[in-house]
């Protein structure tokens, strides 16, 4: 049997289904990856999975006996974090997973006031798909702000804005419906900067009042209720991307 190429060992973690490759970089930067024995805290190091042992956290990763990929999604309420667990005891989102026996990760974050779709998954490689802006994976949300905001400040916004010291990539923002103080825009991006939608409109000086995420590219949310979750079948899991 031919022997397997190299690959990086933050792909090769993320292709067993241990994190996401952001996740596994984090992991090997603080030690908790050894190869044939030795720490690895260096990044772009290349393995070769027949020839060489890999442990995480003490554990033997085989590729071999990768878990089948499991992906969720929920509809996250309020007041949880994005995250498998909280050091200040907030509730985190897989306590919302009452019936999954496998270990999943959020893919990405919704900030602690953002409800709405965030998927779960063990499959590191969706994960980086997913997030990396260069697939341009599409997440739609519902914006509510503060005012009524100008054509051309709106316009801007289409375009791209500078938000820390970076331009956005331009977005698809349509309006759904305005009050007397208060308009209501559907948002679609493919970048996931921390809080990229309410610094957007903080910019433009429009606070958002309230913010949900409805779907990642035609996997919308539908009837599910929030704090409700289910499995994706393999067809879901291609809308993601389309």
């Amino acid at each position: 049997m031919a022997l397997k190429e190299e690959t990086r060992l933050q792909k090769f973690l993320a292709s067993s289904g241990i994190a996401s490759r952001r996740r596994a970089e984090e992991m090997i930067r603080s030690g908790r990856v050894r190869v044939d024995g030795k720490v690895v805290t260096e990044m772009g190091i290349r393995i070769n999975p027949d020839t060489q042992v890999v442990h995480c956290d003490g554990r033997r990763i085989d590729p071999a006996r990768k878990e089948d990929g499991v992906y969720i999604l929920l509809n996250k309420p309020k007041g949880y974090v994005t995250t498998v667990s909280d050091p200040q005891g907030r509730p985190t989102v897989t306590s919302l997973l009452k019936d999954v026996a496998t270990r999943v990760y959020p893919v990405g974050r919704l900030d602690l006031d953002t409800e709405g779709a965030l998927l779960l998954t063990n499959d590191g490689e969706l994960t980086h798909k997913v997030l990396h802006p260069r697939f341009e994976t599409s997440k739609t949300y519902e914006v509510l702000v503060a005012g009524i905001p100008p054509a051309q400040k709106i316009a801007g916004l289409r375009k791209g804005i500078i938000i820390d010291g970076k331009r956005t990539w331009p977005a698809v923002i349509t309006l759904v419906k305005q009050k007397e103080r208060t308009a209501l825009y559907r948002v679609t991006i493919h970048e996931g900067r921390k809080r990229q939608i309410r610094k957007m409109f903080d910019a433009i000086a429009h606070p958002v009042l309230h913010l949900k995420r409805t779907a990642y590219g035609r996997l919308t949310l539908g009837s599910l209720k929030s704090g409700s979750y289910r499995f994706l079948s393999p067809d879901e899991v291609k809308k993601i991307f389309l």
